[in-house]
């Protein structure tokens, strides 16, 4: 039963739960992590580790796609980043570091306006790079290496550009197409311009679509009615949107979306729609609490900026950041005094610290192994208890 508190005379907002509220409950058997399967199928694909990088240039360079692919998870290109913009992606990318926060703005004590004015510098340089003209020649010339490297190849566009944008990167090799956004529906309307229907648009297309983000039962099931293969739930922020408060709690919305999953596999007599969470998602605590609450994979941002292959030189910034009216988040550093390490020991550990933050998939494993489950279907069933 849903549960409604009264905000105001006339006004009622619904309870929901962050990830970090869910704690899982073990069973009466515990098993061997090495017992454990992780592995991630969704159409044609299979993957060794249900997990996505977020489609930001500073996770996402064509060689750290490779390594996630290689490594047994996915990695999304941007097809609208810096990387289909410039020839070369890492002097754009040091462009943004150099105007970010390093260790000597720290050691200098600096004020709280001069912090907000070299977050503007970071935030104005990217928002800078991203107003070059997309090179299509250049975006096929990416998507190729990647494609050529034997692993899949997975590639996001923008809702308001995809009708432009997905028949170039699937010609250049793209297998798996995300429709991504900060916020969508199943029809994007534009002013002056012709609306974008994605039941008619995704029928059009041979690679399956991963659309999102979402955040409700309806919007999914619209988006699972109009052909998408997978739904993302939630926009890859820590707390979605947190200056407006658009958005909902992470447990809250992927166990919803994840009820729209089941009504549909029922309507239309055994069609499967993937759920990933995106959002919230910082250790493999988090992960294991997503994909209890539902989800079949996450989509990982910061916790993957720490490998020494990320694009962002041990910086991170979300896709959105880059808008030129109204950015979303910002370019910061992973960890100020941190060193960064390869992709393999953020997967796969050994970890020298104890918050979950590397040996992500061995955490992963032991959660499950612990709760007494050896499959990530399974263990969406594994109880949940909250603390609050």
């Amino acid at each position: 039963m849903r549960d409604y508190v009264e905000i105001g005379i006339g006004r009622e907002a619904r309870k929901a739960y962050r990830l970090g509220d869910i704690s899982l409950v073990p069973s009466r058997r515990t098993r061997s992590s090495s017992d454990v399967d992780t592995s991630w199928h969704i159409d044609a694909y299979t993957f060794d580790v249900p997990l996505v990088s977020h489609p930001t240039d500073a996770l996402a360079s064509p060689d750290f796609v490779i390594e996630m692919g290689k490594r047994g998870g996915l990695g999304v290109l941007n097809a609208e980043g810096i990387l289909a913009r410039h020839a070369s992606f890492e002097d754009a990318v040091s462009r943004v570091v150099e105007a970010g926060m390093d260790r000597d703005a720290v050691n200098q004590n600096l004020s709280v306006s001069e912090f907000r004015r070299v977050g503007r510098d970071s935030t104005a340089s990217l928002q800078a790079l991203h107003a070059a003209p997309l090179d299509h020649d250049l975006l096929t010339e990416r998507i190729a290496q990647v494609r050529d490297a034997g692993v899949t190849v997975a590639v996001r566009v923008s809702p308001q550009n995809a009708r432009e944008l997905a028949p170039v990167v699937i010609k250049a090799g793209a297998e798996i197409l995300f429709i991504q956004g900060t916020v969508i529906s199943a029809e994007y309307v534009k002013r002056g311009g012709e609306p974008l229907d994605l039941k008619e648009f995704i029928g059009s297309l041979e690679v399956p679509v991963i659309a999102g983000a979402v955040y409700d039962y309806t919007t999914a099931t619209h988006l699972m009615r109009a052909g998408a293969a997978g739904i993302i739930v939630g926009s890859g922020a820590v707390s979605s949107y947190p200056s407006v408060g658009v958005g909902v709690p992470m447990a809250t919305a992927i166990a919803d979306v994840a009820a729209a999953r089941r009504e549909y596999l029922d309507e239309t007599g055994g069609r499967y729609v993937h759920v990933i969470a995106d959002g919230e998602i910082q250790n493999s605590g988090d992960i294991a609490a997503a994909i209890a609450c539902g989800a079949d994979a996450v989509m990982l941002g910061l916790p993957l900026a720490q490998a020494t292959e990320a694009g962002g030189q041990g910086y991170y910034w979300e896709s959105a950041a880059a808008h030129p009216r109204y950015p979303r988040g910002s370019v910061e550093p992973y960890d100020l005094f941190g060193e960064r390490i390869p992709l393999e020991q953020v997967l796969n550990g050994p970890a020298a610290e104890a918050h979950g933050a590397t040996n992500l998939v061995g955490g992963l494993r032991r959660i499950m192994a612990k709760c007494g489950y050896t499959d990530i279907k399974s263990f969406q069933k594994v109880g949940l208890t909250v603390s609050r």
